[in-house]
């Protein structure tokens, strides 16, 4: 234990926030260093060889616009590894990237999983990241590392109930005295906001448009509640009746619509959760309220969305994308927590 802390002491231990729209990378001692999107742009050779052509940001831009033999893949999908050597691939282009000038000294990693996770999942995670160098890899539950991140009293003998919207999964927890006494993930989330934006263009208005402008709109004029002045923006597509480009006017009132049954799904399991829980736990929710964290608790009013479901305070915690990452940094920081929280001997 001393000898592996001394190693730490001068390896880039780091924290990795492995999500299905984007990974943020978390170093010991220097904070956040890479926020991008979880995508990898590969060129289809002879003989079935796969070029690496970009990872991240610059892959992204290539998503919908590639030619034939160029392919932007997302390698996870729904929380979980839908490409294991995509993104095995993909840990390595970060960790060497953040490793520049330290790659003689591997890094422990902890990265954060969704809660629910089968084993034969939490096993190809685990290897993904000792095949792209880790010297050790432990493994957080999302619920767990975005409880840390907001800095809720996990270790206190309260409840604490966070939930977590990201790309492909919808986490939800209730944490006390350092573990989850209850947990829920639901495969409703960012993505499939997206795509049932996308197909309620299709089906009301004929008009063909891609995921990335589906999770444009999202940002620019999603709502969860009507707003006081609601907000319109000019789509452009293709007409799937006469084939031709064509452009909209789309309101929030639109995409509200398109993503009611969505966002109930999300607000019903809470409810559910919220069902489950211990009275003694319940009466610490009734106090101290909901804390939402993720990319997705960005749509416009979704907390006052939720209370009004739940009958419960909601709040936002601050900087909601970056609370996955932050809580594995945090766990990192105590080596004796991260072998709690993690199950790791």
């Amino acid at each position: 234990m001393i000898l592996d802390q001394i190693i730490g002491f001068f390896s880039s231990d780091m924290g990795i926030d492995l999500g299905t729209a984007n990974t943020l990378v978390l170093v010991k001692d220097k904070g956040i260093v890479i926020d991008e999107p979880s995508v990898v742009a590969v060129e289809r050779e002879r003989y079935g060889r796969v070029k690496i052509l970009a990872v991240g940001k610059e892959a992204k831009e290539m998503v919908g616009k590639t030619p034939g033999n160029i392919e932007a893949i997302r390698p996870m999908k729904d929380g979980v590894i839908a490409d294991f050597d995509m993104t095995e691939k993909m840990i390595r282009y970060f960790i060497e990237k953040t490793h520049r000038r330290k790659s003689f000294l591997r890094p422990r990693i902890i990265i954060s999983v969704p809660y629910g996770l089968t084993q034969v999942e939490r096993k190809a995670v685990r290897e993904s990241a000792l095949s792209a160098g880790a010297r050790e890899v432990f493994l957080i539950e999302e619920p767990m590392a975005a409880a840390i991140g907001a800095n809720l009293p996990i270790r206190e003998p309260q409840g604490s109930l966070v939930v977590d919207i990201g790309g492909g999964t919808t986490e939800i927890g209730v944490i006390s005295l350092g573990g989850l006494v209850i947990s829920k993930s639901i495969r409703t989330a960012g993505d499939k906001l997206d795509t049932s934006i996308v197909n309620y263009v299709k089906e009301k208005y004929n008009l063909v448009i891609g995921e990335r402008t589906g999770e444009e709109i999202k940002i620019a004029i999603g709502s969860a509640v009507q707003l006081p002045k609601e907000l319109s923006m000019v789509v452009k597509g293709r007409d799937q009746v006469t084939g031709l480009l064509n452009r909209i006017e789309l309101t929030s009132e639109d995409v509200r619509e398109a993503m009611r049954e969505h966002l109930k799904e999300i607000a019903d399991a809470l409810k559910i959760v919220l069902e489950m829980m211990p009275p003694d736990l319940a009466a610490d929710i009734v106090e101290n309220g909901v804390v939402l964290t993720g990319g997705g608790v960005l749509i416009r009013g979704l907390d006052k969305y939720l209370s009004e479901v739940v009958k419960l305070p909601v709040y936002v915690a601050d900087e909601p994308l970056l609370a996955v990452a932050k809580g594995t940094g945090k766990a990192l920081e105590e080596i004796s927590l991260l072998h709690q929280l993690t199950n790791e001997e």
